[in-house]
């Protein structure tokens, strides 16, 4: 079992299938052994049976950009395209810098799962971008952890403190997303793939299952070995199970 951001898919045989994970969904797997997930390519999926998960070494890949600061890491620099520098708000009142291309800005903050997000600065290339990143990182983080994204699920933007972050920047455009979970409380975080599909905020696949939502981090599902069938384990209840 393979995923990426919002998506999850299944390989068989070389084989790739992907899951419909739109809401009202039913899913039923039940999730066995863990390894490495191998490597999807135009030729299909390639299997690989070592012990490292998501990711052995040999198949582990961190694309080059993702760990620029303003110093290119590349033999030669090539992001001569205009960048955007954004804010990030997560509910209630967690924040973050983040650079991307800019053509790709709105699709990458739903990627995150930004419930709020201000573009504050456009720039030609990528290093320059990467510098502005690293220095405003010094006061506001770069990255947030998926399980502080899941503590904020049901709740909303404390909106003084975004407004107040704001105030030290002029953004050239503001966004706010909603990702219809209809939800009226904290999910429950567990790792599994049967239930009803709610939605998927970011890489967080969210699971109506026995009268509880349960917060599935996708990622957690890569390299596992999958069956057919809902699983039988039982699984934490969420205090809304219990009316």
């Amino acid at each position: 079992m393979r995923s990426g951001d919002g998506d999850l898919l299944l390989a068989d045989d070389g084989e790739v299938e992907y899951v419909d994970l739109t809401p009202g969904t039913e899913i039923a797997y039940t999730l066995g052994e863990r390894h490495c997930a191998g490597i999807v390519d135009d030729d299909g999926h390639t299997a690989c049976g070592a012990d490292g998960a998501p990711y052995c070494d040999q198949h582990s890949h961190v694309w080059v950009c993702a760990r620029c600061t303003g110093d290119c890491l590349k033999d030669e620099m090539d992001c001569f395209e205009d960048h955007a520098v954004y804010l990030a708000a997560f509910a209630p009142d967690t924040f973050k810098v983040g650079v991307t291309r800019e053509w790709r800005l709105e699709t990458r903050l739903l990627e995150q799962g930004a419930d709020r997000a201000a573009h504050i600065r456009t720039v030609d290339d990528g290093r320059a971008a990467r510098r502005i990143e690293a220095g405003i990182a010094e006061r506001i983080p770069d990255r947030v952890r998926v399980p502080t994204k899941i503590d904020g699920f049901g709740r909303h933007v404390d909106e003084a403190a975004w407004q107040e972050l704001l105030t030290e920047f002029d953004p050239i455009e503001t966004f706010e997303f909603d990702y219809d979970l209809d939800l009226s409380g904290r999910p429950v975080s567990e790792t599994m793939a049967t239930g009803t599909v709610r939605g998927v905020k970011g890489r967080v696949l969210l699971l109506d299952r026995g009268g509880s939502t349960y917060a599935v981090d996708l990622r957690r599902l890569v390299g596992h070995e999958v069956t057919e069938g809902a699983t039988d384990r039982e699984m934490q209840s969420s205090l809304g199970a219990f009316g």
